[in-house]
C-alpha cells in the first residue's frame, strides 16, 4: 500500500536550516507529482512546493519562495525539502502528499519548531 514517511523535523532556531525528508513506497514514485504541505497549530494546512515526476519543474509558496528548495531522488524514492533561514512564522507540522487516481494520500506529519 502507499505509504508516505517524513522525517528531519526538529528544534531551530531563526535564521537556521533543517532539511526534511519524505521517504515513499507502494507506488511508482518516479511518475507522480510531489507536495509538501504545513499546518501551524490553529491554522489551516497550507500548500508549501510541489515538484514534478522528473524534478525539472518546481512551484513554491510566496511565504517560502528564495528559502526553501524542494527537490526528490527518484532512485531513492525519497522527497526532500531543504529549507534555510527559517523564521518562527515556518513553525509547523510538515507534510508530504501525493494524490493517485484522484485519492490524496498523506503522511504522518514532522513537527518543526523555529525559536530562539
Amino acid at each position: 500500500q502507499v505509504q508516505l514517511v517524513e522525517s528531519g523535523g526538529g528544534l531551530v532556531q531563526p535564521g537556521g536550516s533543517l532539511r526534511l525528508s519524505c521517504a515513499a513506497s507502494g507506488f511508482a514514485f518516479s511518475t507522480y507529482t510531489m507536495t509538501w504541505y504545513r499546518q501551524a497549530p490553529g491554522k489551516e494546512r497550507e500548500w508549501v512546493a510541489t515538484i514534478l515526476p522528473f524534478g525539472r519543474i518546481t512551484d513554491y509558496a510566496e511565504s517560502v519562495k528564495g528559502r526553501f528548495t524542494i527537490s526528490r531522488g527518484n532512485a531513492q524514492n525519497t522527497m526532500y525539502l531543504q529549507m534555510n533561514s527559517l523564521k518562527p512564522e515556518d513553525t509547523a507540522v510538515y507534510y508530504c502528499n501525493t494524490k493517485i487516481r484522484l485519492v490524496n494520500y498523506w503522511g504522518q506529519g514532522t513537527q518543526v519548531t523555529v525559536s530562539s
